[in-house]
C-alpha cells in the first residue's frame, strides 16, 4: 500500500509539472490566444503587477476558501497542492521559455503547449489525489445544482472568458482551440495515464513480493 500511494504522488506530482508546462507554453504562444482562465491571469498581470503565476494561486485560494465556506469543510491536500504548485511552476517555466518572435514559431509553440497540458491534466487525474480548485468548483456547482458538468463547467468559462476579455487578456482562436480540443485529448491521454498507473503499480507489488534473493 505505501508502495502505490507514493506511486500516485509520483504521478500526481509529474502530471501537474507537465500541465503547468503546457500551460507556459500556450501563454508563451499568446498570440493565439490563451485558455480563458490564463487570459483572466493575464489580464490581472497586465493591470495590477505580480505574476501569472502568483494570481492563478490567488484565484485558486479564493475559490477553495468560498468551496470550504459553503460546503463548511477543509480543504483537501490535493487542492492546495495544485493551487500552490501550479502556479509557481508557470512563473518557473515562462521565465525560462524564450518568448516565440514569429507567428509560425508561436503557433507551433501554442499546439504543443495544447497537447502537453491535454497529457497533463490526464496523468495527475489518473492518480486519483484530488482534483484542482477549478475542478473542483465545478463539481461543487453540478452536485448542488443538478445541472450536468460539462454544462457547468461552460457557464464558467465563458463568465472567466469575458472578465479576461474586458481586462484585455490575449483571446483568440487559440482560446477556441484549447476549449474544442483538451477535452479531446483528455480522452486519450486519462486512459493511456491510467492504464500505465496501473502497470507501475502491478510491478511493483510483484517485486515486493517476490525479492531478490
Amino acid at each position: 500500500m505505501k508502495h502505490e500511494l507514493l506511486i500516485r504522488w509520483l504521478f500526481y506530482f509529474a502530471g501537474l509539472f507537465i500541465l503547468a508546462f503546457g500551460v507556459s507554453l500556450t501563454i508563451e504562444g499568446k498570440a493565439l490566444g490563451i485558455s480563458p482562465w490564463d487570459s483572466f491571469h493575464y489580464g490581472l498581470f497586465a493591470h495590477f503587477g505580480l505574476t501569472i503565476g502568483q494570481w492563478s494561486i490567488i484565484a485558486g485560494a479564493f475559490i477553495i476558501f468560498g468551496t470550504c465556506l459553503f460546503t463548511k469543510s477543509l480543504p483537501k491536500l490535493g487542492a492546495l497542492i495544485n493551487m500552490l504548485l501550479i502556479g509557481l511552476l508557470i512563473d518557473f517555466f515562462t521565465m525560462i521559455i524564450p518568448e516565440p518572435h514569429s507567428l509560425i514559431v508561436s503557433t507551433i509553440t501554442f499546439i504543443t503547449g495544447v497537447l502537453i497540458i491535454g497529457y497533463g491534466i490526464g496523468i495527475y487525474v489518473s492518480a486519483g489525489l484530488g482534483a484542482g480548485p477549478r475542478d473542483t468548483l465545478t463539481m461543487l456547482i453540478s452536485e448542488k445544482t443538478g445541472m450536468n458538468v460539462k454544462k457547468v463547467r461552460n457557464m464558467i468559462e465563458i463568465s472567466v472568458l469575458a472578465i479576461g476579455w474586458l481586462l484585455g487578456g490575449p483571446i483568440g482562436i487559440g482560446t477556441i482551440i484549447i476549449a474544442l480540443f483538451t477535452g479531446t485529448i483528455l480522452s486519450y491521454s486519462l486512459p493511456q495515464s491510467k492504464h500505465l498507473l496501473e502497470l507501475i503499480i502491478i510491478k511493483f507489488a510483484e517485486k515486493a513480493s517476490h525479492p531478490a534473493h
